[in-house]
């Protein structure tokens, strides 16, 4: 109990973690993160109000969703990169969705110590961005989060994810732009990437083109181009590009930077920037839906009295499982 209060009693109004995350105050912005990912509801409550007072003050950053395959080295094109855009003046947020554990090796507190010229520079910020069973999952948290960031004046926001698999699709739900590490030898990757994330890549980037490493990066981009012209036009109408660069030695660093800025320029011309932001926050709301009509489902009493031996029933094949699930809805239903 005095632990609770003593977690309680470090919680600031909703206007002061406001005005301290609109001037700038770091300390105050995590303490915020910190709020959002909470799953006490008074907390909640206070998560909501505090975004919605925010929102007028979101929205300016251009969002970068990076993924990459095992050994591609994005910590450090994410470092190289991150360092080449504070060098240009602008104010980074990394936020890193991790689908397992924050405690995990490719959790952002292994990419800390990885990333650690970045961390410490006092135009940057680095936070992990928890999945789980928060309102709205991966997909909420990590939204609220880059609101967040943005009040704060971030410039760019860089979101991550661990690896190649199901929180790319999350991912490029909620970036303006989404970026493919991969490696040279493309054969054994081109096989090891989904076809789906390589559809949702607005560019590929093959790193570590270095040493004698370069000639088999270069054969690796064409493949790739290659690879890309077999699927349909995106919505955008960008066409993705295939980039090579050693994030190591920080070359190719400023021409993928030129694309993105390309990309931006050329899809607020054609209306589909605000159009996808705009899809975006629909997909948000009914994500948030989603979760808690589920949420509310499972947690009413007699849902909570009946599925333990309907699911039983379900599992001996004694009950077919619509039926059973009909049962269950009839009973939701019949207390709402």
């Amino acid at each position: 109990m005095s632990n609770k209060k003593t977690f309680e009693k470090q919680r600031l109004s909703t206007e002061e973690y406001a005005s301290g995350i609109i001037s700038g105050n770091r300390v105050i912005l995590s303490q915020a993160i910190t709020l959002i990912e909470s799953k006490l509801q008074t907390d909640n409550d206070l998560a909501e109000s505090l975004i919605e007072l925010l929102l007028p003050h979101t929205g300016k950053s251009l969002r970068i969703g990076i993924t990459g395959v095992p050994g591609s080295g994005k910590s450090t094109f994410i470092e190289s990169f991150g360092k080449l855009l504070t060098s240009l003046g602008k104010k980074v947020a990394v936020l890193s969705i991790d689908p397992t554990s924050q405690l995990s090796k490719g959790s952002i507190l292994g990419d800390k110590t990885r990333m650690e010229e970045l961390a410490n520079d006092p135009k940057a910020y680095i936070r992990p961005s928890p999945s789980g069973n928060t309102l709205g999952g991966v997909h909420s948290r990590t939204r609220e989060t880059i609101l967040l960031c943005e009040a704060c004046g971030f410039d760019v926001v860089i979101v991550e994810t661990v690896g190649v698999g199901q929180s790319e699709v999350a991912v490029r739900g909620i970036v303006d732009f989404f970026l493919l590490i991969t490696l040279s030898g493309a054969g054994d990757e081109l096989q090891g990437i989904k076809r789906g994330i390589m559809e949702m890549a607005d560019a590929i980037i093959v790193n570590k083109s270095d040493g004698d490493n370069i000639k088999k990066a270069q054969q690796t981009r064409q493949d790739y181009v290659n690879a890309l012209h077999m699927f349909p036009p995106a919505s955008s109408g960008w066409i993705p590009q295939v980039h090579t660069c050693s994030a190591l030695y920080k070359e190719g660093l400023e021409e993928i930077w030129q694309m993105i800025e390309e990309y931006e320029s050329q899809t607020r011309k054609s209306g589909y920037f605000l159009k996808n932001r705009q899809n975006q926050n629909l997909q948000w709301m009914k994500d948030i839906l989603d979760y808690q009509l589920k949420y509310d489902f499972f947690h009413s009493a007699p849902v909570k009295q009946n599925i333990g031996e309907l699911e039983k029933q379900v599992m001996k094949e004694s009950i077919p499982a619509h039926k059973a699930a009909r049962i269950l809805l009839k009973k939701f239903r019949e207390n709402h």
